[in-house]
């Protein structure tokens, strides 16, 4: 009993502490400037104001960003997983020379800091024409990401029993087919789980956009909320109502896919 006592104690506290600022940061994005910073802090705004929301959105062509966002983050997702899917599958499914080997340098990726890539994508990213557009965005995200998915959905795939793919190679059906019509629609926990990772990563990115965005109508949502911080003052209020519909495109998809994202999280851990 005091072992349980003390999960739940454990597990309450975790949960206040993620998600207070959250509530903060709600709570603020409808005071006014004047009640921001007053002590103590108000977490049920007096008075409530939806003036941040609207200006917010109306300030700086902030739904254009909106849209930019959306484009990025939805064809870098969709990309990501076709990719990632078909190279799982090979992975998991094909004996090939060097199939190891290639896995495993492929899981490099997941060790190099992103940060460390900015100079050589730039220059990269220079040679094939892509700065200054929402291409270059997505192909390097796309870039970014596939390894990641590729080794959540290997797994995934490992854990199928090969007897199905068996018998729809006996009916004729070939490599492309058992991909497209057998794996995929059984690989759903790890496709919603390599969704919300990938959507997520592409929505949020920030340093990326920033070195390579230079016009005001390709930025994304990440660089419209920073040009709400000011030189010499923040209006936090505005700052946070931009953050709060940022986050609602996030909160819609995870919602979309949770009920299958912990399968997907423990898929191909266990091999019995």
């Amino acid at each position: 009993m005091t072992r349980s006592a003390t999960r739940y104690t454990i597990l309450i506290v975790g949960a206040i502490v993620m998600v207070l600022p959250f509530a903060y940061m709600l709570s603020t994005s409808f005071k006014g400037q004047a009640y921001v910073l007053s002590i103590p802090p108000q977490f049920i705004p007096h008075p409530a104001t939806v003036g941040n929301y609207t200006r917010a959105w109306q300030s700086d062509d902030f739904g254009g960003y909106f849209v930019n966002s959306v484009i990025v983050a939805v064809l870098s997702t969709a990309l990501s997983l076709l990719l990632s899917s078909m190279m799982a599958y090979a992975f998991a499914r094909f004996a090939f020379r060097g199939r190891e080997l290639l896995f495993k340098t492929l899981l490099l990726g997941l060790m190099i800091p992103a940060m460390m890539l900015i100079i050589p994508q730039f220059i990269l990213a220079k040679y094939l024409g892509l700065i200054d557009s929402l291409a270059g965005l997505v192909v390097f995200y796309v870039g970014g990401s596939l390894s990641l998915n590729t080794f959540l959905l290997r797994g995934f795939f490992q854990a199928i029993p090969a007897e199905l793919e068996q018998a729809m190679e006996i009916d004729g059906a070939g490599a492309w087919t058992r991909y497209w019509r057998l794996i995929l629609p059984l690989a759903r926990p790890a496709l919603a789980t390599a969704t919300i990772f990938t959507f997520l990563a592409s929505w949020d990115e920030f340093a990326w956009a920033l070195t390579i965005i230079n016009t005001p109508g390709r930025r994304t949502l990440p660089l419209g909320i920073a040009l709400f911080q000011g030189q010499n003052s923040t209006l936090w209020g505005l700052v946070f109502a931009a953050s709060t519909i940022a986050i609602v495109p996030v909160i819609a998809v995870f919602v979309m896919f949770q009920r299958h994202f912990v399968q997907g999280l423990t898929s191909g851990a266990i091999k019995g």
